[in-house]
């Protein structure tokens, strides 16, 4: 086992893995930008280093200052938790080829799922159902009008690579067609730096559902079952639950089967996420995150097993302690991202915590790096806290929430708290009937009301 993790990230996933590293015996080394300095997990690591200032650029996403601390500190491996350079092939190389351990996937699986073209022809090989599209990457120029016809209207222009909803366009008129490829195009090659873009089929109201896999370097492979992350404004997920309220068990079983045996066929190493999309009884697969996940709480909730000390076992080369038979899921989950945002127009609302107070109480769960008096710097990720709760069962889940939401203190800020206790009161999301439109819809419909529009 490691002696020394560097913790390549900030904010409450870096405080998640330092947590998980101290329950282990591994000392860890936090690293942070100039506005990081009062961070708490600088403040808890075994020793912290500055590795530049605020931007990401000049620091967490600064791959020589990364690697240059962890060799400053005699750090044994890296986990670069989410977001910054998780999926960064480059990175995971660079950290291998200067002799430490890289807490994640292999290069290679990162860069054949990380674009989205060679990711659903890989996994579509495995005999995993795609959303029906284009082969490869398309341009204005060609025959595009067939190619989307084929497919059939609406169709989703798409980039390769990235994600969050940059570089994608919806179609409904083949007279746009070109318009919208190009538009993409260029909003990916300024978000990601590849111009690549691929069509295909936009399917209407479906729901978010995504498979949490886990496997070693020995050939062993599991699923920790679903989470529904169909509540997303502008394709980033708000609420996360598990199991999803729309599945049956034998579909959860039969696609958690399904995609376990394609991981272990991959010979892929490591925490992963495939994401679906699901409408009219089908599955659709769209991506898969080669990193740990922010809700990957939920799924630890529901089945007991800590994914980020996992990780860290299988790249330490040990074996999954487990069989897929062993995992037992109990109870209902449900995640709320507590963002520092306005609820109402979503603005950021970076500043000082002037009171804080997290609830607490049975089977209540916050991730965050929040204190009184600490100040929220401007530069990153609006995500400030993550709220889990268990019940026995949903209806259970949703009650405490409402409870654990009603005591949650956050002062000096704006934050999404407002926004979630709306939604656990709501009767559509009460009874799980919500699909990945619904949450706009929703906010839409409130911001008419709210200005006194029919």
């Amino acid at each position: 086992m490691f002696r020394k993790v560097l913790i390549a990230n900030r904010g409450e996933i870096a405080l998640r893995i330092h947590r998980a590293c101290r329950e282990m015996g591994i000392q860890t080394v936090a690293v942070h930008s100039t506005a990081d300095a009062d961070a708490m997990h600088v403040r808890l690591a075994d020793e912290s280093i500055c590795i530049g200032g605020n931007a990401s650029k000049d620091s967490y996403l600064n791959m020589a200052s990364l690697i240059s601390a962890a060799t400053i500190s005699g750090a044994e491996a890296i986990h670069p938790g989410v977001g910054f350079l998780s999926e960064n092939a480059e990175f995971a190389t660079m950290v291998e080829e200067h002799g430490f351990v890289f807490i994640g996937p292999t290069p290679e699986h990162i860069r054949i799922m990380g674009d989205k073209i060679t990711a659903k022809k890989t996994v579509a090989d495995l005999g995993i159902p795609v959303v029906p599209g284009t082969d490869g990457p398309v341009s204005p120029e060609g025959n595009i009008e067939e190619l989307a016809a084929d497919i059939g209207y609406p169709v989703l222009v798409k980039a390769s690579g990235g994600g969050g909803g940059k570089g994608m366009q919806i179609v409904h008129d083949p007279a746009n067609l070109r318009e919208a490829i190009t538009v993409a195009s260029n909003e990916a090659m300024v978000n990601f730096g590849n111009p690549e873009v691929f069509i295909e089929k936009f399917l209407g109201r479906p729901r978010h559902i995504e498979i949490q896999v886990l496997a070693d370097q020995h050939g062993n492979a599991v699923h920790l079952g679903e989470r529904d992350c169909s509540l997303q404004r502008r394709h980033q997920k708000i609420w996360e639950e598990a199991p999803s309220p729309a599945l049956t068990q034998e579909q959860r079983q039969q696609l958690g089967d399904k995609v376990a045996k394609a991981t272990q066929r991959m010979g892929y190493r490591g925490a992963g996420t495939f994401e679906f999309l699901y409408e009219n009884g089908e599955f659709y697969f769209i991506e898969m995150n080669t990193r740990i996940q922010v809700e990957h709480p939920i799924s630890e909730m529901i089945t007991g097993i800590d994914l980020v000390s996992e990780q860290i076992r299988v790249a330490a080369g040990e074996k999954l302690r487990f069989t897929q038979e062993d995992i037992r899921f109990g109870g209902h989950a449900i995640e709320c991202r507590i963002n520092a945002e306005d609820p109402e127009s979503f603005f950021p609302s970076p500043g000082k915590i002037t009171d804080y107070h997290a609830p607490g109480g049975l089977r209540v769960r916050v991730d965050s790096a929040l204190y009184s008096g600490y100040s929220i710097p401007p530069y990153y990720d609006s995500l400030v806290s993550k709220l889990i709760v268990l019940g026995n069962d949903r209806q259970e889940c949703l009650k405490r929430l409402h409870r654990a939401l009603d005591e949650y203190v956050i002062g000096g800020i704006k934050t999404l708290i407002p926004l979630h206790q709306e939604l656990c009161q709501n009767h559509d999301v009460i009874d799980g009937n919500y699909d990945i439109r619904w949450l706009e819809d929703f906010l839409e419909k409130r911001t008419k009301e709210n200005s006194g529009g029919s």
